[in-house]
């Protein structure tokens, strides 16, 4: 097979699934290991994929901010389990930041008999916490409508007040190279000061999240522990490598 050929098998490959190894190339095409890597490379050179560790993925798009309403329709039954798993790890009397977000909203109801005091920078949080009688402070900030979450100068200050036992974060873009990213720096900024105050950070996403790139960096993998509901195989490796990973199947 011409290079040619192989490269427009790797690419038509790559527009039905996610990930592909280096091995099923190699066992599609005839080429050596060593060749299938060389074409993955130049491929890269050309911005056609990503290397990942055994192969290679579908190159990121720049993931645009959807709506709260849209985020909240989208993957619930996912969100739930990886939010019951979330909710698991609270012990009675933790102090945690609960993100804006649909997922980390989910964890409310499984809270209100573990005694916690919640600090969040969700406006739609805020009635679930009522609701449910859970300690909760609300940071300062820009209202930010879109999501309903409080962002800016205000809400990083407010969160120097606090030290949590854990955060829980959402976000738009999970990467093996690129990390955790979000649309919006303001929102990134509040992310990454909410984890750092923290003795244990966990994002919290669908595996629709997964390779996907947002335009603001939050942290690198290694700057927080990963609960997810999926990850391609070929991907696995790669994250453990980098973080610690709890895939949340049922």
């Amino acid at each position: 097979m011409l290079t040619t050929e192989r490269h427009q098998l790797i690419l038509d490959l790559l527009k039905e699934k996610q990930s592909i190894k280096i091995q099923e190339l190699v066992e599609l095409t005839s080429a050596s290991e060593s060749t299938i890597r060389r074409d993955l490379t130049e491929l890269e050179d050309l911005h056609k994929l990503e290397r990942v560790f055994g192969g290679a993925s579908r190159l990121a798009p720049n993931v645009p901010e959807p709506s709260l309403s849209d985020k909240a329709a989208k993957h619930l039954t996912e969100k739930q389990r990886i939010a019951r798993y979330a909710a698991s790890l609270v012990q009675t009397g933790d102090a945690i930041f609960l993100d804006a977000g649909t997922t980390t909203a989910q964890m409310i109801p499984l809270l209100k008999d573990k005694d916690v005091t919640v600090v969040t920078n969700g406006l739609s949080h805020l009635e679930a916490l009522t609701e449910h009688k859970i300690t909760a402070y609300l940071t300062g900030g820009f209202i930010k409508a879109r999501t309903g979450a409080l962002v800016g100068p205000q809400a990083i200050q407010s969160l120097e007040s606090y030290r949590f036992d854990k955060s829980f974060l959402g976000v738009n873009g999970i990467h093996a190279g690129h990390g955790f990213t979000t649309p919006d720096p303001e929102e990134a900024a509040v992310k990454r000061r909410a984890g750092e105050l923290a003795r244990s950070c966990y994002v919290l996403a669908d595996q629709s999240k997964y390779g996907q790139v947002s335009f603001a960096h939050i942290f690198n993998l290694s700057e927080a522990a990963l609960i997810i509901d999926g990850l391609p195989e070929v991907a696995v490796e790669e994250f453990e490598r980098q973080t610690t990973i709890k895939v949340v199947t049922q």
